[in-house]
């Protein structure tokens, strides 16, 4: 594995200090957080061994930590338990040696937004396909990604591509790919015309159904279906097939910054300046459409370590609340509180995947109290255990930001409002119960507070 890495010409890349908070940083938004005590590992790896230590792992993904469960089956059965489809994926975010793998391939299913439940598209088994195609493609050409995905079982399914044929062609995937795939929308990229055209070049893929056969099956592309007539797309006669579109859409002048904005506001809160954007785009052409260099650049720069925080994906947050005290999935309530919080693996809410501005508002923020609740279950102080009957407030604040590891994002602001908050619990009438009692309750609040403040929430 390379451990060191060619800053790219003009990249504003960061200089300062790298340390627990810097890699801390960057384990949230590469991956699902840190586990107990990997932040000061990482950290001493230095920057460029830290990126790379999660976007080149080497070999097979490797899942540690307890087996998933719930408290109505031993084992998680997905495909045929709803709610397990959720769980099956979200334990492999807990769990995996190759964190980063898995936070780009739920970049991806976010990107592309294709849900389960949505028109014809009712079997796990092609989402599965399809999130897998996202682990083993996804760092590679977005070129080929995209190609790949043009054939994909569940894509060709959800957005109508095997019924699109030569003499009844369906415009919808050549639509998705220009506004949200590689170009943009209302950016001039493209017009009805390029779209139409387009679809003509996408026809010929089809598919078999059966239930005996769980479905649809056996995607394939057939000759006969495809409309081989000359098009014109972007400008351009040409007899296209799906990989000439998926070249147009590439070559396009506006794609390179359509693709460097969008990877670039999944890891950093605030736009790039246009120099930076810029840089970004000539990593990406010199890299022949490579989505990894673009992204070791962001890892990179300086705004990543220095900017403002960006709000936790429900999925992620939860994920690492559980990683933090190495706990796995015991119960099926995640995939409903995930989904209360506003992510529902396998079922974005549309064709252009989940709003980030709605990750955090009156009505998700009582499900990421949920989170927290169920991520310290059975974790907290309990009646009949010692505690110690005179600690202090501060005290008290110490002991629960140690059961999380010390988070860094914690400000000097919030640990003041835990202290205070400790201290008026402390100062409670609490009769019946010995002061001991008394400060473990206290600590099992302390411990859920810190877990659902709103520094929490970020990175």
């Amino acid at each position: 594995m390379e451990t060191t890495l060619a800053a790219p010409a003009g990249l504003d890349a960061y200089t300062g200090t790298f340390g627990v908070r810097e890699a801390t940083r960057l384990l949230w938004r590469a991956g699902f957080g840190p586990r107990r005590g990997e932040a000061a590992t990482v950290a001493s790896l230095g920057l460029d061994a830290a990126i790379t230590s999660l976007t080149r792992p080497s070999g097979a993904p490797v899942l540690q930590g307890p087996e998933p469960y719930t408290e109505f089956s031993p084992r998680l059965n997905p495909g045929v338990e709803f709610e397990h489809d959720h769980l099956a994926w979200f334990d492999r975010m807990i769990r995996s040696s190759q964190p980063f793998v898995e936070r780009m391939a739920l970049l991806w299913h976010d990107w592309f937004g294709v849900a389960v439940d949505v028109g014809r598209l009712q079997q796990y088994n092609l989402m599965a396909r399809h999130v897998q195609l996202f682990r083993t493609k996804g760092l590679g050409s977005f070129r080929q990604l995209l190609l790949d995905i043009t054939a994909d079982g569940a894509m060709l399914v959800r957005l109508d591509g095997d019924e699109n044929a030569k003499g009844r062609p369906n415009e919808n995937y050549a639509r998705e790919m220009m506004e949200l795939y590689a170009l943009g929308p209302d950016r001039g990229a493209y017009t009805e015309r390029d779209v139409r055209e387009a679809a003509r070049g996408l026809t010929g893929y089809t598919d078999d159904y059966a239930p005996s056969q769980g479905g649809f099956y056996n995607f394939r592309y057939e000759a006969e279906r495809h409309d081989d007539g000359a098009k014109t797309v972007f400008g351009k006669t040409a007899a296209y097939e799906p990989a000439g579109v998926v070249d147009a859409c590439v070559a396009h002048p506006l794609h390179p910054s359509f693709l460097v904005l969008k990877l670039w506001s999944a890891f950093i809160a605030v736009p790039p300046p246009e120099d930076q954007r810029k840089v970004l785009e000539r990593v990406y052409l010199a890299n022949g459409f490579r989505v990894r260099p673009v992204v070791e650049a962001i890892l990179r720069h300086r705004l990543l370590y220095e900017g403002p925080a960006l709000v936790k994906p429900p999925v992620v947050q939860a994920a690492g609340l559980l990683r933090a005290i190495g706990r796995g999935i015991e119960t099926i309530a995640w995939t409903g509180e995930t989904a209360g919080a506003g992510q529902h693996l396998y079922h974005p809410p549309n064709i252009a995947g989940w709003r980030e501005d709605r990750w955090l508002d009156t009505s998700s923020l009582r499900y990421r109290w949920q989170l927290a609740f169920h991520a310290l279950k059975g974790r907290q102080w309990q009646p009949g255990q010692a505690y110690p009957a005179t600690e202090t407030a501060q005290q008290a604040v110490g002991a629960a930001l140690r059961f999380w590891d010390d988070p860094p994002a914690i400000r000097a602001d919030t640990r003041t409002a835990l202290v205070r908050a400790a201290t008026r619990m402390g100062a409670l009438a609490t009769p019946g119960l010995t002061a001991s009692e008394r400060n473990g309750y206290r600590q099992n609040v302390l411990r859920h507070l810190v877990a659902g403040c709103h520094d929490n929430q970020v990175s």
